[in-house]
């Protein structure tokens, strides 16, 4: 009898996103392409408006802006983007390339700036380094084991946590959430960011999934879970936890 060989699972690989925001055609269509064969997905835009749209709805690892847009121009446009998401490295597209012009994207958000006409080896390696930069700032975890806030705590390793009305068992998913809001305790995080990190979704559910964990939060820590201290959501926004 032969003996079977057994492989070990692997994890999935996740598929890195862009979106691609050029009015032009023959040029969105040849960086969407060049793009694609680097091995990305690549969902397009053509508009400004669209592309916020589009950025709401979907995760996204690089944002590919041009300035010059129909509608919203791409300063408008990275200001929407920075509403909902802080983190999202976005690379400006722009036939502007004035010293003016480049501080005016980078104070609106961006992470990196090149001129038209550009040489596409370099546009795709500076894509390349501002998606290992959102891949590493997503997967990154503090090392925080255990935290306690008023008369609550949470352990995150054993998924306990210990609330006014006693012990909790948490979910993983419950654990993952509160462990990015006390990582960022004290901030805004957005809805997209939550999702994005906690669920991992190329499309988003309803934002009533998150909604339902905070009031599960405020039901396992909240001393008045109608008048929260320690969470609060932002409307518009998203949600903050305070200590």
């Amino acid at each position: 009898m032969h003996a079977i060989a057994l492989h070990p699972k692997t994890k999935p690989v996740m598929i890195q996103r862009i979106l691609l925001v050029e009015d032009e055609a023959n040029i969105r269509e040849n960086l969407r392409l060049n793009l694609e064969m680097e091995g990305y997905e690549v969902v397009s835009a053509e508009q400004g408006t669209q592309a916020v749209r589009i950025f709401k709805e979907q995760r996204f690892n690089c944002v590919v802006l041009d300035i010059m847009l129909p509608e919203m121009d791409g300063l408008a446009v990275c200001e929407q983007i920075r509403m909902e998401d802080r983190d999202v490295p976005v690379l400006f597209l722009t036939a502007k390339d004035s010293p003016r012009d480049v501080v005016a994207g980078l104070k609106t958000g961006g992470d990196d700036y090149l001129t038209k006409p550009f040489n596409l080896e370099e546009l795709l390696l500076r894509v390349g380094n501002l998606v290992k930069r959102s891949v590493r700032s997503q997967t990154a975890e503090s090392s925080l084991d255990e935290f306690r806030f008023g008369p609550n705590s949470v352990n995150f390793t054993t998924y306990e946590a210990h609330g006014l009305e006693g012990s909790i068992r948490l979910t993983q998913k419950e654990v993952k959430l509160l462990k990015l809001l006390v990582d960022r305790r004290n901030e805004v995080v957005s809805r997209q960011h939550i999702l994005q990190t906690v669920w991992g979704y190329d499309v988003f559910p309803s934002t009533r999934t998150i909604d339902n964990f905070i009031l599960a939060f405020r039901k396992y820590f909240e001393a008045d879970p109608k008048n929260p201290v320690y969470f609060h959501s932002i409307r518009g926004v998203g949600y903050k936890f305070t200590s």
